[in-house]
């Protein structure tokens, strides 16, 4: 075969006409116009993604309430005396340790629930095991209004109205369905050989589970980490309804206060969300590196 292709090169060679500069495109090479083209949509989709952040920036710099009206005046007068008002004047710092203490409490309890349920379905065939999983997913399909009323009984019966624990648990419901299954399809792709090695050194399923698998799924447990604490970070409908006092408000009620039946203070509304995105950029750089192994680790079984 490789003769062959020696002499096609070959006679190729021989067909183009001496001097000719053209040159020939290997396979997978692209042509400039698509690679143009390409690099042209790329942009296209960074400058689309990066617009709306740029523009929350640019507006929080405009000292009055309504220069979102007339952005082009604040240009001539930008100011970073909106941060100044957030930070020194409102209860910003109140509502980011309320919002730090759901969040992480809300990605601590998830994930360990979640990584124990997924591995207990992967690895072990107990009596419906397979429905529980199911009912795990049906109950994703309730809408959060239709929710709010009987978890509010709940909590009220159990005197968890205005607390962290509450406000935690509640989050949870929400965040564990979806995380289990990405934990299962995640475990499912380690090999079952080394759970039969953790059991032969005479480590107890628990101990496997924590000495063995847990450091194999590092990448599955940074994507449901980042799910969690991104649903926990900017849930609203919970937070609003279950939170009754001022100081116990997350960011995503907070921003709330700045807008009311008569007043929209839409300048620190703006430098408010800048300030409260730091968290999650920072926290998206902690995991980054195991991100996309994660993502992709669990579509397939291995």
């Amino acid at each position: 075969m490789s003769t062959t292709t020696v002499e096609t090169s070959a006679a190729a060679t021989e067909r183009r006409p001496a001097g000719d500069p053209r040159k020939v495109r290997r396979r997978g090479e692209h042509s400039r116009a698509a690679s143009l083209a390409s690099h042209a949509v790329l942009i296209g989709a960074s400058l689309t993604a990066l617009f709306p952040i740029a523009w929350l920036v640019f507006l929080s710099l405009g000292p009055d309430k309504d220069d979102y009206l007339h952005p082009g005046r604040i240009w001539s007068k930008m100011t970073l005396d909106n941060y100044a008002f957030v930070l020194q004047d409102t209860s910003f710092f109140d509502w980011l340790k309320s919002t730090l203490v759901v969040v992480l409490g809300t990605t601590l309890i998830g994930v360990i629930v979640a990584a124990s349920t997924g591995y207990a379905v992967s690895r072990m065939r107990f009596p419906g095991y397979r429905k529980l999983m199911w009912v795990l997913l049906v109950t994703q399909m309730f809408p959060i209004a239709v929710l709010i009323v009987p978890m509010y009984q709940i909590l009220s019966d159990l005197q968890l109205i205005d607390s962290y624990l509450g406000l935690i648990l509640v989050n949870c419901t929400t965040i564990v369905p979806y995380c289990a299954w990405l934990m299962k399809g995640y475990f499912d792709t380690i090999p079952f050989e080394i759970d039969e090695a953790g059991r032969v050194d005479g480590l107890t399923p628990f101990g496997t589970f924590a000495r063995l698998i847990l450091p194999l799924a590092k990448p599955g447990l940074a994507v449901a980490a980042f799910y969690s604490f991104l649903t926990a970070f900017g849930e609203v409908a919970f937070a609003s309804t279950f939170m009754l006092s001022d100081d116990k408000y997350t960011f995503a009620v907070g921003l709330q206060t700045f807008v009311s039946e008569h007043d929209a203070q839409r300048n620190l509304m703006a430098a408010t969300a800048v300030l409260i995105a730091i968290p999650a950029a920072l926290f998206f750089y902690l995991v980054q590196k195991n991100l996309v192994t994660g993502l992709t680790a669990g579509g397939t079984k291995g």
